[in-house]
């Protein structure tokens, strides 16, 4: 053979290898249709790029697919259900005992009178105020469970961004000790400021490091249902916001308020000894130092901040018919009895809508369901709550409301995930609930300022409600639109 013959031999055997390797990634990812469906994953130095076909030699073996392709999540598999059920008993303990703290208490309507009463009075609040801090005021009482809510947003950064260095491993041993022992140490409290460092400070940081790293292993796993596997984890605070309010509200007459709290304590405990051993990342971690750049960075890029501002909108109005509903249900005369449990209503109607938008969302596009969700939600504070004279709407609005709000729980983590590098997602989702902590806070508090200052009525805070829950929704639209445009047929 010539040496002519054998040189083209060469490069056609050379170009058959290249044809074959484009046609096997091409047919991996074929379901995906834009890069608004892929995970934005630029290379890394520890991940160089393929190497130049002409430089290898014909009987070189294709390189391995890397661990954050699309084509390598496994989208099931025993491995990832259990996933699924840690991160269920994480957001349980975590997201769901925070829901306690929103849970409100029927109230008689002769109550109404004093403007003391226009507030959320959760369980711990009403319990604080005629008790162990009956010398205090019922807003400065309050500033025990507002705490308890920032400070569980605001670990989000920090160990958001340990989880990407190290893995759930230790931050889940870190949570679960702080989460327990700060409830543990609320049961011994009896002075003010021992319960905002037990269960304002001590609790949620603990709280805050379980659901980082339980949310974010949970992306490590699904691509393709990854909604839907959200929305399975984050039905846990649903559950949870069921079961610790009425577990406490029975606890406290029966064995006294220190072994309640210890009671529920020990349930925590429980069902993180769960979360513990069945968490796990499927990626690598990859420690790199601390840098303030790598939580700004991301707010370089439009689709992220538009995300956050979103969020940051909803979060304004998302809690204030949890806070209320059952205040306004007594004002319309709805009986005590009956409005007890139009809280349950809205928290199991949420299960629901946790998870089947998470299914359908995995289908016709997460910013698509997102969207429609948002604006659902809106629309029915404004249409049926702030009409509603009756019983019967009002119970209606429990149901509709708990399934629209309950997507928005499961959904942002998604959206964040769909735009981001999953080797970052720690530090991107952290980052966001960061900044919507500040929403979280003051949120309930000017809700219950517009029904103080129009004394105890609540058509303003129904429309302050109903307006920011649109605003948002609305900046999802934006959202969307910077990925894709108007193009309405597209599944993003």
């Amino acid at each position: 053979m010539s040496r002519s013959s054998s040189f083209t031999a060469v490069v056609a055997d050379e170009k058959t290898v290249a044809h074959d390797a484009a046609s096997t990634r091409s047919h991996a990812l074929a379901p995906i249709t834009s890069k608004a469906e892929a995970n934005i994953m630029p290379e890394t130095a520890d991940e160089p790029a393929e190497e130049d076909l002409e430089q290898g030699t014909k009987d070189q073996a294709p390189s391995k697919p890397s661990m954050t392709d699309p084509s390598q999540f496994p989208d099931g598999g025993w491995e990832a259900c259990l996933v699924v059920l840690g991160s269920f008993c994480a957001v349980f303990c975590s997201f769901g005992w925070i829901n306690c703290t929103f849970y409100t208490l029927p109230i008689a309507p002769e109550a109404f009178a004093d403007k003391n009463c226009y507030t959320g009075i959760g369980v711990f609040q009403d319990y604080y105020q005629t008790t162990l801090l009956s010398a205090y005021s019922p807003s400065t009482v309050s500033w025990i469970p507002a705490l308890e809510t920032f400070m569980m947003f605001l670990g989000g950064p920090v160990f958001g961004k340990l989880y990407d260095n190290y893995g759930p491993r230790y931050l889940l041993l870190f949570g679960t000790f702080f989460h327990v022992f700060g409830l543990m140490m609320a049961s011994l409290s009896t002075e003010y400021y021992q319960f905002i460092l037990a269960q304002g400070i001590c609790s949620p940081l603990g709280a805050s490091a379980v659901f980082y790293p339980a949310m974010s292993s949970v992306a490590t796993w699904f691509f393709r249902n990854r909604a839907l596997a959200f929305g399975v984890m984050a039905s846990g605070s649903s559950l949870g916001g069921v079961i610790f309010p009425i577990m406490v509200q029975k606890l406290i007459p029966e064995i006294g308020f220190p072994w309640a709290m210890r009671s529920a304590a020990f349930l925590i405990l429980g069902m993180l000894a769960i979360a513990n051993l069945t968490i796990k990342s499927r990626i690598p971690p990859n420690p790199r130092p601390f840098k303030f750049m790598d939580f700004i960075r991301p707010l370089s890029e439009l689709p992220f901040v538009l995300i956050v501002a979103a969020s940051f909108l909803f979060f304004l109005g998302i809690f204030l018919p949890f806070n209320f509903i059952i205040l306004q249900a007594g004002q319309v005369g709805m009986s005590a009895n009956l409005a007890s449990y139009l809280l349950a209503i809205l928290n199991a109607a949420s299960i629901f809508g946790r998870t089947i938008p998470g299914f359908l969302a995995d289908r016709f596009g997460r910013f698509n369901v997102m969207i429609f969700m948002s604006y659902f939600s809106g629309i029915v504070v404004l249409a049926l709550w702030l009409p509603a004279k009756a019983n019967a709407p009002v119970i209606v609005f429990a149901a509709l409301y708990g399934f629209g709000s309950g997507a928005f729980v499961s959904m942002a983590p998604a959206l964040i995930a769909q735009i981001s590098d999953i080797r970052q997602i720690g530090t991107r989702t952290g980052t966001m609930f960061s900044i919507i902590s500040v929403a979280a806070l003051v949120g309930n508090p000017i809700g219950g300022a517009l029904l103080s200052n129009e004394d105890g009525k609540f058509q303003n805070l129904q429309i302050f409600c109903g307006v920011f829950l649109l605003a948002g929704s609305t900046v999802f639209v934006a959202a969307r639109w910077s990925l894709v445009g108007f193009k309405l047929k597209i599944k993003i």
